[in-house]
This record gives C-alpha cells, structure tokens and sequence, in this order.
C-alpha cells in the first residue's frame, strides 16, 4: 500500500508540471486519454479493457480550459491538506468543500466526480489514495469465506455464514485493508437485485452448492468489483454474474468482467476478466416463455451501441443480442417465479451452472 507521502507527492507532481510550464512562458495544459468507447483496446496481458492511444488536451488556451486547470490545482491542495490531517471526505463532500473556492468552484458534482477520475489517471492512484470515499457503500457478502478486518477495535476474524445475520458481511470501502484468510466455497455468484440475493439466501443457497453469494445492488460499486477480483485471483474459484435480461445488466456484468469505460484506467486492478455470465438470455426468454417488457426505444438503442462496444464483440453477445432485437423484449430475474419460488435455485441455476462446468 503506498504511504500517504508517496500520495501528495505524485499529486503536487502534477502542479509542479504546469507551474514549470508557465515559468519556461508555455501555455499551461494537461493530457489525458480520450474517455469512449473508440478509446478502449484489450490488453493481452491483463484480459481486460484498457484506454488506447487516443489523447485529449487540458488547456488554458481557452476560458473553460484554464478554470478546469485552476479547478485541478484548487482540488489537489484539498486533497494535500487532507493527506496531511488523516482525514477523509466523501464525493459529495468535495463537491459542497468547493463552493468557497470562487471561480474554482464546481457546477455540478459530476464535474468533481470526473476531476478525481483524471487525477487517478495522471497519479496512477485510486480515489481510496487520496481518502476520498465513494457515497455509495460496498454490497453485501454470505458464504462459506472467512476475512479480517482491522475495526476499530482491533482486528476481527469474521466467518460470512457463522457470524453474521441474514444481511451478510458488509463490504467496505477500501477492500485492500482487509484480508480473505479462506474459503470452502465451489464458486462465487454476483447478484444484481436484492430480490434475488434474498431468495438464494433463503432457499439456502451458499450451503447446498457451497457458494460465495455476492449483492452487486444494481451498477455494483469499485470495492464491489474489487472485491470479486480479490477472490478470483487469491482463491482461485469460478466467479459468475447473476443479472437481469435487459442492455443494462449487460453493461453491469461488462463492468464487472472487462472493465468500465469511465474507469478503464483502473481495469487491471477492479475487473475480473475470468467471470461468466449467468444472467437472463433473451434466449431464456424465448425458451422458458418468461414474463416479459416491450424493450423501450432507448433499450433499442442500448442493444444497438452494445454490438459495436468491444467488449461485446463475440459470437455468444451478438447472438443474444440480435435475438433480443428480434423478440424486442426483456425480462427480469423475478420473471423466473413463474414456475415457483424455488425453481431458480433448484433447477435454473444448477442447469446454467453445470452447462458452465461450474458444478
């Protein structure tokens, strides 16, 4: 883990830069990589998807480009302060800590939000680094793996089955600060909804089929992701993700398998390229006669910019994806309560599963 000197030194790095700039008379600027789809390559090394070549420029040749510059060096000097206290602050903070900045300060939090990406991308560090913690918490955890974790009270062994309730182990922020110590699980499974999370926990799922059951709560969170990463590559055991059938749990399942666009800086250390797809097919649909929607016009156009995202670009991707152009409809998870509470955990899922080599 690197210290917290190492932090502000790599961020007051990047001031130096432009204030060498403007001392040798240059016009101050920043380079960053082009943030898009068309920016986005495989690295045959990691498996993942990671930003190409494509560079954009931060400069002060124009108005908006030197408050973005002067918005940069007002959020490092928070940050170095911050390092230098021992404190934290979350997104939202940052975003509120700006309004006495005067010119400097932000318009929107998503603009704050994308200022600590770039500086993750020029620092080579995560957001975790700097103390900045995300409002959103890590999801959910039950099964048969065991963690430590430094509390506030020292460091505690925790069991996911024996030694919680119902709701799991929680997540937290930074998962690098705890460790998984070991595990009698056969796979992990990643859950998109509640819902569904539930009924595997009630049906007892994680005992019958010795398995890792993960909430994603939707879009899953960066300690979510780094989390499945963590178990893949220390323990070594099948991680599959459990989503609905529509364009947007496509893009939750790529989030967790090759990396998000928006974060593609930070795919080696958060995607899990070994994990598979285990989610509603449109061919499920079709075969299980699911209770469905009509996709919407913007579902079209989700599944139409999916076919030319590279992360999908195989045959089993655009295969679905095409039918589900053709039946024009998707269903969720719950839609499988069709054939009783039970059939997902003792016939759908064990079927997926072992089709998967899994079980």
């Amino acid at each position: 883990m690197i210290k917290e000197g190492g932090v502000a030194k790599n961020l007051l790095s990047i001031v130096e830069g432009l204030y060498d700039q403007m001392s040798s008379g240059e016009i101050p600027n920043l380079i960053l990589p082009t943030r898009s789809k068309n920016n986005i390559e495989y690295n045959e090394d990691s498996c993942v998807w990671v930003y190409g070549n494509s560079e954009s420029t931060r400069s002060a040749k124009s108005v908006r480009g030197a408050y973005r510059l002067l918005k940069t060096v007002y959020t490092i000097d928070f940050l170095n302060y911050q390092l230098k206290g021992g404190k934290s602050s979350t997104l939202r903070e940052l975003y509120y800590i700006s309004e006495g900045w005067d010119l400097a300060k932000f318009g929107a939090q998503e603009e704050s939000n994308k200022l600590i990406e770039d500086l993750e991308i020029m620092s080579d560090l995560q957001r975790e680094n700097f103390h900045i913690r995300p409002e959103e918490d890590g999801a959910s955890v039950i099964g048969p793996i065991k963690i430590r974790e430094e509390t506030r009270r020292g460091l505690k062994e925790i069991h996911c089955q024996d030694d919680v309730g119902e709701g799991g182990y929680q997540i937290p922020t930074d998962v690098d600060r705890i460790d998984l110590l070991e595990h009698d699980a056969d796979f992990l499974i990643a859950i998109e909804t509640g819902g569904m999370r539930d009924r595997l926990v009630e049906n007892g799922f994680d005992e019958k089929y010795r398995a890792i059951i993960v909430h994603l709560k939707g879009q899953p969170a960066r300690s979510t992701r780094r989390f499945l990463k963590r178990v893949d590559k220390e323990f070594k055991i099948p991680v599959v993700v459990f989503t609905d059938g529509d364009p947007w749990s496509y893009r939750i399942y790529a989030s967790v398998a090759y990396g998000s666009i928006k974060s593609a800086h930070l795919s080696e250390y958060i995607a899990t390229p070994n994990a598979r797809f285990i989610g509603i097919q449109p061919s499920d649909i079709v075969n299980y006669d699911l209770p469905s929607d009509k996709l919407s016009d913007q579902d079209i156009g989700a599944l139409k910019s999916e076919l030319s995202d590279p992360r999908f670009n195989t045959d089993y991707w655009r295969k679905e994806i095409n039918l589900q152009l053709d039946i024009k409809k998707k269903s969720e998870q719950q839609a499988l309560a069709k054939y009783g509470l039970d059939f997902v955990t003792d016939e759908y899922l064990p079927t997926r599963l072992s089709e998967m080599g899994v079980l």
